[in-house]
């Protein structure tokens, strides 16, 4: 079974101009993302680049890059348009954000071989929320499924708001995808709730995909600001 991994990457992000790469302890953001997507040994790291400095500055580092166009809806789009673009044939295809510098490699393996299982058509991860701030926060997406059995279930709702009872789930931003996935997921147009709530896995969930949600430990700081930026400078200066 072929993996491909693929971070993509713009730098026209409305909140943080140019994030992909800003310096975090002397190397760019979307390097260190590339950094822990190969430490997962799942298969071949590429960085899907909407802009030509971030595709120079993987080539610099010793990655591999691929340009697509700039305008592309989604970082979807953007992987699935590198992955043409290659013309390779893979049977599975990890999206990592490009902002989440420090992510485990564990769980992107974890969701990789999640997708091990035939009854899945994605996988994505989640952690139990131990802040309480971030409970009630739109800004820290909810994963639901029942977690009774194992630390992998079925996904049953994606929501911006707690509801139910605790232990809540931090939605962790990676997906794994079958490429027979994939390919039906970029054809469907936006759905309802996808645009009500701004969660592109929402299109999968109203399209009847199954989605393995995977429990694991941490969840990676996600820079959105540059006071986030901030604060993963110091979690790595401090863990030296």
């Amino acid at each position: 079974m072929i993996t491909k991994v693929f971070i993509p990457a713009r730098m026209q992000a409305s909140r943080f101009p140019n994030k992909p790469l800003a310096d975090i302890c002397g190397v760019p953001m979307v390097i260190r993302v590339m950094h822990q997507a190969q430490q997962a040994r799942i298969g071949d790291v590429v960085v899907a680049c909407g802009d030509p400095i971030i595709y120079d500055t993987v080539i610099q580092y010793g990655g591999k890059a691929v340009l697509t166009d700039n305008d592309l809806p989604s970082g979807t789009d953007r992987l699935y348009q590198a992955l043409q673009r290659l013309g390779d044939s893979v049977d599975r295809v990890i999206n990592v954000q490009g902002d989440i510098p420090t992510i485990n490699p564990m769980v992107i393996r974890t969701v990789h071989d999640a997708l091990q299982s035939p009854q899945y058509d994605m996988s994505t991860a989640c952690a139990c929320i131990t802040d309480p701030q971030h409970i009630d926060t739109p800004h820290v997406v909810k994963a639901y499924g029942d977690f009774s059995d194992n630390d992998t279930t079925t996904a049953t709702a994606f929501l911006r708001t707690a509801q139910g009872q605790p232990p809540f789930y931090h939605h962790i931003g990676l997906y794994g995808y079958t490429h027979a996935a994939l390919v039906r997921f970029v054809a469907l147009p936006p759905s309802k709730n996808e645009l009500k709530h701004r969660l592109e896995q929402l299109r999968a969930m109203d399209a009847g995909f199954k989605i393995a949600l995977c429990r694991v430990d941490d969840i990676p700081i996600g820079v959105d600001t540059p006071a986030d930026l901030d604060a993963v400078t110091a979690l790595l200066q401090n863990t030296k």
